[in-house]
């Protein structure tokens, strides 16, 4: 007899129907899986067998063969154990065959019960999509199931709960949607920050028009507690944006039950040891990297001249695209990576050049070596690099309470909400990520901006790319001061945020 129950699969973030196929019959006792297996699915045959023993049902001693469907597609992970268990049970008579339109996820314990697994938010999706109208999952990752408002989601503890609602000698209630409670985590606050006016002024801009930012300064200028910072005076994200980022977070099993939807912009902090893969993302079987964990949020990067010059220049192309694609011999995946880049180092390997007590014990040439660790290709997809001071010790000592996130929130949701108008709602585009055309229509400049313009770009150097970058961060200065064209004051600040030579000392 056959029998065949439907489940899901995942392919990076994307979902995709599985048919789990069962075919029972006379021959040697055997249990085979077919249809692209990896490890973890093989291992199923003796999780199954045990599950369904513990559970109360009589195991077939027969030749069984499993099938998941697409046989093409690859099937990695434990969340087949539910639906093939259920696909031989019923191709046994021991279970009503469940209809058509009636998914399954979930991984077997050798007693039965049934754990939680990862992804469960894209496949969930993936369901909505395929018309799925039930579909039942682990307990623990009902909640996280629920936020894809698709198919009716019923959490299970076990395989014999199961089988009794399918049977009808039990009833089942579908779970509530989970819903977010008020914000009320308290965040790291600018206000915190004493002095340093002009890189908060350059964050603002940055968090504004979500452009990149490379912070220099000597150890204990405070880099790291402004980068910190940061998300505190980004927008808020909007569900479709949450339902992103978690779907990334939920293949890495970093979803929690109380907390399955990431309401909070990431912020992303790498070691300056981490790896290529770490960093992009691969494996045998590829995994989102830190750029995309930091999707729609902050990526980190301190002490840049540190990392590895390949690992820096991996980020290049997501950095251009938002996207990036993993190629194995299996195949490619893709997962999305618009962050903000925000990075900081110190001005040469001492960490002291420049300063005034003369502290700095780096040669010129030394100066050079640890500056030119960073390429110029990844340089110049830099928006904002902004030189971070020394605190004084008068303003460490003033009592004055300084602009809090809130007050600065404010004005770059007043930007950010310009910028929606601009491009519409639903594109989700700001300003760094502008298009030629986009340049053409919203960045013109007049004769004097034009002259201004002209000006920098002979005596910087500037390449066409750094070109476009200084036109939107001045569209975004122009949009914090509620102005519609471009001005020579917006333009001219925006110039000044690219004049620090990083080249030569």
């Amino acid at each position: 007899m056959i029998c065949s129950v439907s489940t899901l699969a995942i392919t990076g973030i994307q979902g995709c129907c599985v048919m789990a196929e069962c075919y029972i019959s006379n021959g040697l006792p055997g249990f085979d899986i077919v249809g692209l297996p990896d490890a973890a699915v093989k291992e199923a045959r003796e999780r199954v067998r045990a599950a369904a023993k513990m559970s109360g049902f009589t195991f077939p001693v027969s030749r069984i063969t499993v099938n998941l469907a697409p046989a093409n597609v690859k099937k990695a992970g434990s969340q087949y154990d539910l639906p093939i268990a259920l696909s031989i049970l019923c191709a046994a008579g021991a279970i009503r065959h469940p209809t058509a339109k009636t998914a399954f996820l979930g991984e077997l314990g050798l007693d039965g019960g049934i754990r939680p697994i990862h992804g469960v938010l894209p496949m969930a999706l993936a369901a909505k999509r395929e018309g799925i109208q039930n579909l039942f999952v682990p307990a623990e990752n009902a909640a996280e199931a629920t936020l894809a408002r698709g198919p009716k989601i019923y959490g299970v503890s076990n395989l014999r709960q199961v089988a009794d609602i399918l049977n009808g000698k039990s009833a089942a209630e579908p779970a509530e949607e989970w819903i977010p409670a008020e914000q009320n985590q308290k965040t790291l606050d600018f206000a915190d920050v004493l002095g340093q006016e002009n890189v908060k002024r350059a964050l603002e801009v940055a968090a504004a028009g979500s452009h990149n930012v490379l912070l220099i300064g000597p150890p204990g200028s405070g880099k790291s507690m402004l980068a910190k910072r940061l998300p505190s005076i980004m927008p808020r994200m909007t569900r479709e944006e949450s339902l992103e980022v978690s779907q990334i977070y939920s293949v890495m099993g970093m979803l929690s039950a109380k907390e399955p939807l990431v309401t909070q912009r990431p912020f992303r902090s790498p070691h300056h040891t981490i790896s290529n893969a770490g960093l992009a993302g691969g494996g045998s079987n590829p995994k989102p990297g830190e750029i995309s964990l930091a999707h729609m949020g902050v990526l980190f990067l301190d002490e840049l001249p540190e990392f590895r010059k390949d690992t820096l220049d991996l980020m290049r192309q997501p950095l251009e695209d938002g996207r990036v694609t993993i190629s194995r011999a299996s195949g490619a995946v893709s997962y999305p990576s618009e962050f903000m880049l925000v990075c900081a180092m110190n001005p040469c390997k001492c960490g002291w050049y420049g300063d005034v007590g003369g502290r700095c014990t780096c040669s010129e040439r030394s100066v050079q070596n640890y500056r030119s660790r960073i390429s110029g290709p990844m340089l110049d997809r830099i928006d904002i690099v902004v030189e971070v001071p020394s605190v004084h010790f008068e303003e460490l000592r003033q009592r004055k309470v300084a602009e809090s996130s809130e007050q600065i929130k404010h004005r770059v949701d007043a930007a950010r909400s310009i910028q929606h108008r601009r491009f519409g709602e639903n594109t989700g585009l700001c300003n760094a990520r502008m298009t030629s055309a986009h340049l053409r229509q919203y960045c013109e400049l007049n004769d004097t901006c034009a002259s201004l313009m002209k000006q920098a770009f002979d005596a910087m150097g500037l390449t066409a790319r750094s070109y476009d970058r200084i036109l939107k961060v001045a569209r975004t200065i122009a949009d914090l001061a509620g102005a519609e064209k471009i001005g020579p004051e917006h333009l001219a600040e925006a110039i000044q945020y690219r004049a620090v030579n990083l080249g030569n000392p």
